[in-house]
Order: C-alpha cells, then sequence, then structure tokens
C-alpha cells in the first residue's frame, strides 16, 4: 500500500501540534487514571476506590446506595456505584470487572444467595467483600454483612392488617399478595409467610385468593388490576415490597374501590408517605426497613478491614437492622420518619 507523506494527509504543522495535544490530553485524562487503577493500585488521584452495588433503581436502593457513599466519603475513600438491573449475568461482570481493577472492597445487595455466593468468593481473593438486603450462614470469606430481617417485616405488617381485618371485617377478609418470588425467593417467602402467619393467627378464617408475582409497581399496577377484576370481593391486598405496595394501592384506585379494598405492605418512601397521608383511605400501613443504615454499616465494616482494623465480632456473619411500623394511624410517627429521609437525601 502506498505511504502518504504528512503533506499528502493534509497535515500542516499546526496540524500535527493539535493531534499530539489531543493524544497527550487523552493519556493524561483517560489512560493514566485507568493504568493507575489497574496496576495498583486501589487509588485514583490519592483516594483509595471501593464500590457498591445495587440491582434496582428505586427509592431502597437510592438510599442504600447513599449509605455506601457517605460512609465512603467520610473515610475519604471513592466509591463507585453499580447496578445489576435484576440480570445475574451483569452482576457476575461487574463483580469480576471491579475485582480486575483491584478495587480495595465492594460492597454489594446480592440477587440471589446460592448464585451470587459463588461469584463473590471468588472475587474475595482480590478484594475486601461486604453484603447487604441478603441473610446468608454460609459466607465466611465476607467481612460482614446488614440486612433485614424478612420474616419480621412481614409480621410486623401483619400485625397492623390483622388488627384491622379483626375491628372492619369482624375478622373474615378475602386477601390478594404481591410478592418477588422469582426475584428472590426466599427473602420474598419469608415476608409474605410472616405476614400470612400473623393475620392467621388473630383471623382464622380468612382466605388467600391470589398470590402473584409483581414487585415492579407498573408491573404491579395491572397484576393487582387483573386480580380485582376477577375478584371484586378481594378487602385487603399485600405488597411484600416497595412496588407491590405502590401498583396495589394504584390499582384499588383505578378500580374505583377505594373504601372496600385496603392495602398493607413494606417498604417505605416518597409515595407510600403520601398514600399514607391521602384521604382515599387506600394504603393503611407498611413495615419500613432502613437501607441506608444497612449501606453505611456494611461500607463502614468493609473499610474498616481494609485499613486492616479487626473486624473478627462481624467476619461471615450478616447482622439485622431493625425495621419500624410506618401507619395511617399515627401522623406524628409519618412526619417522624419523612424528616429523617430528608435529611439524609439533603447531607
Amino acid at each position: 500500500m502506498q505511504q502518504l507523506s504528512p503533506g499528502e494527509c493534509g497535515d500542516t504543522g499546526e496540524a500535527l501540534m493539535i493531534r499530539k495535544f489531543v493524544v497527550y490530553a487523552a493519556l493524561v485524562i483517560f489512560i493514566l487514571p485507568a493504568m493507575t487503577l489497574m496496576a495498583g493500585g486501589t487509588q485514583v488521584s490519592g483516594e483509595t476506590v471501593v464500590a457498591g452495588i445495587v440491582f434496582q433503581e428505586d427509592q431502597f436502593f437510592r438510599l442504600l446506595s447513599l449509605g455506601y457513599q457517605d460512609a465512603a466519603r467520610e473515610a475519604g475513600y471513592r466509591c463507585l456505584l453499580g447496578n445489576t438491573a435484576n440480570d445475574q449475568a451483569r452482576e457476575a461482570e461487574l463483580v469480576n470487572a471491579y475485582a480486575a481493577q483491584k478495587v480495595a472492597g465492594l460492597a454489594i445487595a446480592p440477587l440471589n444467595a446460592a448464585t451470587s455466593l459463588p461469584v463473590l468468593q471468588r472475587a474475595s481473593a482480590s478484594m475486601k467483600i461486604a453484603i447487604t438486603n441478603t441473610t446468608t450462614n454460609n459466607a465466611p470469606f465476607i467481612v460482614g454483612g446488614y440486612t433485614s430481617d424478612n420474616k419480621n417485616l412481614g409480621a410486623t405488617s401483619g400485625e397492623a392488617a390483622a388488627r384491622f381485618i379483626r375491628n372492619q371485617f369482624g375478622g373474615r377478609a378475602k386477601i390478594a399478595i404481591l410478592q418477588y418470588r422469582s426475584q428472590l425467593p426466599e427473602q420474598s417467602a419469608e415476608r409474605v409467610t410472616g405476614f400470612i402467619d400473623v393475620v392467621r393467627r388473630v383471623n382464622p378464617y380468612v382466605e388467600i385468593v391470589a398470590d402473584q408475582d409483581a414487585w415492579l409497581h407498573d408491573r404491579a399496577v395491572q397484576v393487582a388490576g387483573e386480580i380485582l377484576a376477577a375478584n371484586r370481593d378481594v378487602n385487603i391486598i399485600f405488597g411484600a415490597n416497595d412496588g407491590g405496595t405502590i401498583g396495589a394501592v394504584m390499582a384499588v384506585k383505578n378500580a374505583g374501590l377505594a373504601g372496600k379494598c385496603f392495602v398493607f405492605g413494606i417498604d417505605t418512601g416518597d409515595q407510600q408517605l403520601a398514600m399514607l397521608r391521602d384521604r382515599d383511605n387506600i394504603l393503611q400501613a407498611v413495615a419500613g426497613q432502613d437501607p441506608y443504615t444497612q449501606g453505611y454499616n456494611a461500607m463502614k465494616v468493609l473499610i474498616d478491614a481494609i485499613q486492616g482494623k479487626d473486624y473478627s465480632e462481624t467476619k461471615g456473619k450478616t447482622i439485622v437492622v431493625p425495621g419500624l411500623l410506618i401507619s395511617r394511624s399515627d401522623p406524628k410517627g409519618i412526619d417522624d420518619f419523612e424528616k429523617g429521609l430528608r435529611e439524609k437525601f439533603n447531607r
């Protein structure tokens, strides 16, 4: 192939100088930082790098991520954030990428204990690992973990529903459930079991007429709407998570069943607080988790381990972060909870 001279390529001396500048700038801005991260470190611009992974984009995981970031910032670390978007393959890719980049440690909300833990165990050979939002008794390689007691969350919401069913319906009700067993089977089952066990203990004649998966609120609106169309006498819906709860409330409103069908759920956020205050009287109570503290504590113990501090009390363990009930019947409790949310988001 015939070679062209600089003049034939149209490069003047000024153009060559510009090209050299662009190449130099790219080297400084993009390539050198990547080489620093790959080679050694765990430092970028003098900062130690850690990472935090979630698997969904909702207020729960935004608060969890905020906990990651605040703990890292307080320690003077840089925190990279990743979202697996409910994709197990994507989770493995992110974990392996962070391990290859030699970040110092990873705090993660894993999608599935059975399939996620082997990937995390392999990655623990090159970086510290902490987990959130998952209970496991078979992960000695983690520096620690923080989660909710999912059965207790279900029971907390169930206690409020049990009282309501007894007082409003004389102990008899037809219940529909929206859960997420195909996403996180063990966690979803624990919440649903906790709810149903408490409700039936107080009201043994309740009937479960529908039990379906719908954990994102758009899908939950559709599924709950179909349940209500087929079962107009359903008077209680339990949403096992954020999306299921919000979608159930919207479906009841869309069906014109406000005042006839009532919702109890798990997870708290701006929409749930507004729904608890709404005069439509659909959403009665939700059991709230504390995702911020889960994320913050997981990142803190991760950084302690990176810094060589003693973490023997948390090694291989998951520690329960207590939740609480937010109820329509306690307006001050709603206000106090909302104030706490605002303080976290405005830091």
